[in-house]
C-alpha cells in the first residue's frame, strides 16, 4: 500500500498501541495523519499470536497485562475492549524447614489473606504492615494517576499532596530502605519488591532510584494499580486501537520501515521503504514511537553502542495439556489465577542482582508465572479440555548476559528458569507441556536479544530505556507545548509518542495521547 499524499499534518513512526492513540486522537481533530509500521501488522509489543503451529490458542506473546491504560483515553476513542480482574492476586509457594507452604493474597484481600499471612509469619504483624504499606502507595498513586493525561505538574505540586514519610519511602530514598524497615519476612519483602524490577537490573538499594520509578509505575494506574487481562488477548487492545485510528481518518501503512526522518523548526520529511523502493513524505509534525535512541539514528546520528538501553527479562510462553499441581497443595485454578511468584524471596532478588551484575546468569533465578486462561479462555479457541496458556517472566537477566554466547545462555536460563517452577511442582512442567503439530513441545523462550530482533526495541528494553518520574522537575523548563505535556525533543517538530516520553512505558497509551495533545495545542 502506497500513501494517499505527498504531505501530511502527522506522521507517526511506528504502529504500536501508543502510535495508535495518537494518531486516533489526531484523526479525529481533522488532521490528516499516516502511520508507518515497519512489520507486517500494528501492535507492535502488544500483540496476540497462535505461537505454537497446528494449536488455535492466541497468546499475549510480549506484553501480557493492563493496568497503566486510563479509562478516560478508552471512553475518548470508544475503544470496544474489556478487562477482567483476576481472581487472586498472587501467590507465593515456600518451602520452609522442609515443608511446603504458601503466600496468597486474594482479589480483593479477604479473610484467606489475613490467615495465609498468619500461617506464614506466624502473627498479624506482618499483614497489617502490608495493608499499611499499600494504603501509603495508594495515596501517592491517587495524587499521580488523575495528572498523567494532563501537562506535566512539577515535582513540589505533587509532593505537597502527599504525606513526608510516604514521600520519602518511595521517591527520595532507594526502596529497598522501606521494604526492609517495614516488613521482617523474606518472602513478605520479596512479594513486595518484585513490582520495581519488572524489565529493570536494579538492586533495591540503587542510589540511582531506578526502581523506585518502576515500582511507582506498577502501582499507579487508574488510581487502583490493579493489573487486569485484556479478553481476547492483548492483541484485542491494538486491534482496536487501530479501528479506532483508521475509522477516525488516518492512514495505516504496514510493513514499511522507516530509514530517515529529516526534520526542521518547521516540518520534517520521513522516508521509508516502498515495496523495494524509497518513498518520502512531507509532514508538520512527526510523531517517534520508536525507543530515542533509534530516533536519534533516524535523524541522522551515529549509532552510540555507550548510550543503548539495556534490557532485562526473560520470557517464556508455554502452552499446557493440564496445569500442574502444587506441593503446596493449593489448588491450582487458585494459584495459577494470579502472580505466582518463584524464588522472589528479597534475599534472592538481592543475590540474583549481584549473580547477574558480576556477569553470571543467577543460579537461582526469581521470577513470575501467569496464566491468562483462567480468567479469559476465549484465547484457547477450541482447545481441548484442560489446555492453558502459562507465561513466565524473569527477572535480572540482562542483555549483557547474553551477548558473547546467545545461544548457550538462553538455554541456561530456562533451564533454571524451569527448575525454579518445578522445585513447588508435585510433577515437572515438562509432563504437562502440550505439543504442536510437528509434535515439538510448546515452550517459546524470549531473552533482550529477541525482543530486539523482533520488535526493533534497543537492548530488548520493554521500556524503550529506564522510566522517568511522571511529573517535571521543579526548574524543568515548560515553556512549549511538547515540554509541558513530556514528549519533546531537540528538534521542534519532532515529538516522542512511545515508552520513551516522560510519561511512557507499560500498555498505557499516555505517550500517545500525550504527544497528540501537544501537537493541538502547537496549531
Amino acid at each position: 500500500m502506497t500513501s494517499a499524499k505527498n504531505q501530511y499534518d502527522v506522521v507517526v513512526v511506528g504502529g504500536g498501541h501508543n502510535g495508535l492513540v495518537s494518531a486516533a486522537y489526531l484523526a479525529r481533530a481533522g488532521l490528516s495523519v499516516l502511520v508507518l509500521e515497519r512489520l507486517d501488522h500494528t501492535g507492535g509489543a502488544a500483540v496476540s499470536a497462535t505461537a505454537f503451529a497446528g494449536r488455535q490458542a492466541r497468546l499475549s506473546r510480549y506484553s501480557y497485562l493492563v493496568s497503566l491504560l486510563p479509562t478516560r483515553l478508552v471512553d475518548d476513542l470508544g475503544l470496544d475492549i474489556a478487562l477482567a480482574s483476576r481472581s487472586t492476586s498472587s501467590y507465593t509457594p515456600v518451602l520452609r524447614d522442609g515443608k511446603p507452604g504458601g503466600l496468597l493474597v486474594e482479589r480483593p484481600e479477604g479473610e484467606a489473606t489475613r490467615r495465609s499471612f498468619e500461617g506464614l509469619t506466624g502473627g498479624p504483624t506482618e499483614y497489617d504492615a502490608w495493608r499499611k504499606f499499600y494504603a501509603d502507595t495508594a495515596d501517592l498513586a491517587q495524587v499521580v494517576a488523575p495528572t498523567l493525561l494532563s501537562p506535566l505538574p512539577v515535582e513540589r505540586s505533587i509532593r505537597d499532596q502527599v504525606d513526608a514519610g510516604t514521600w520519602r519511602d518511595f521517591v527520595e530514598r532507594p526502596l529497598g530502605e522501606a521494604i526492609e524497615a517495614r516488613f521482617t519476612d523474606d518472602t513478605v519483602r520479596g512479594v513486595v519488591a518484585t513490582d520495581a524490577l519488572i524489565g529493570t537490573f536494579a538492586s533495591l538499594r540503587d542510589e540511582s532510584l531506578v526502581q523506585n520509578r518502576c515500582f511507582l509505575y506498577h502501582l499507579i494506574g487508574n488510581g487502583t494499580g490493579e493489573w487486569r487481562v485484556p479478553i481476547g488477548g492483548m492483541g484485542a487492545v491494538t486491534d482496536a486501537l487501530a479501528k479506532a485510528a483508521v475509522s477516525a481518518g488516518a492512514e495505516v501503512i504496514t510493513s514499511a520501515g522507516v530509514s530517515a526522518v529529516r526534520a526542521s523548526g518547521d516540518g520534517a520529511e520521513v522516508t521509508w521503504d516502498d515495496g523495494g523502493s524509497n518513498r518520502t513524505v512531507g509532514a508538520r509534525f512527526v510523531l517517534s514511537n520508536v525507543a530515542p535512541w533509534v530516533l536519534r539514528i533516524l535523524l541522522g546520528e551515529p549509532e552510540d553502542p555507550a548510550t543503548k538501553p539495556v534490557g532485562a527479562q526473560l520470557k517464556i510462553n508455554f502452552l499446557l495439556d493440564r496445569l500442574p499441581r502444587l506441593r503446596s497443595g493449593v489448588d491450582p485454578s487458585v494459584a495459577f489465577a494470579g502472580t505466582l511468584h518463584l524464588d522472589e524471596d528479597y534475599s534472592q532478588l538481592e543475590a540474583a542482582y549481584a549473580e547477574a551484575a558480576s556477569g553470571s546468569v543467577p543460579s537461582v533465578l526469581p521470577g513470575e508465572v501467569y496464566c491468562h486462561s483462567l480468567t479469559d479462555p476465549s484465547i484457547l479457541g477450541e482447545s481441548p479440555e484442560g489446555t492453558h496458556t502459562l507465561t513466565y517472566f524473569g527477572l535480572h537477566t540482562p542483555a549483557t548476559l547474553f551477548d558473547a554466547d546467545p545461544v548457550g545462555a538462553k538455554a541456561l536460563a530456562v533451564s533454571r528458569a524451569l527448575a525454579s517452577i518445578d522445585s513447588h511442582l508435585v510433577e515437572p512442567l515438562e509432563t504437562c507441556l502440550a505439543r504442536d503439530g510437528a509434535g515439538n513441545p510448546c515452550i517459546e523462550a524470549k531473552i533482550p536479544q529477541d525482543i530486539e530482533a523482533d520488535l526493533a526495541m534497543p537492548g530488548g528494553h520493554i521500556f524503550h530505556g529506564d522510566l522517568d518520574w511522571p511529573w517535571a522537575p521543579n526548574r524543568a523548563r515548560l515553556e512549549t507545548p511538547a515540554q509541558r505535556w513530556g514528549v519533546q525533543t531537540d528538534v521542534p517538530s519532532v515529538l516522542i509518542c512511545g515508552a520513551g516520553a516522560r510519561r511512557g512505558g507499560a500498555v498505557s497509551g499516555i505517550g500517545g495521547h500525550n504527544a497528540a495533545q501537544a501537537v493541538l495545542e502547537s496549531l
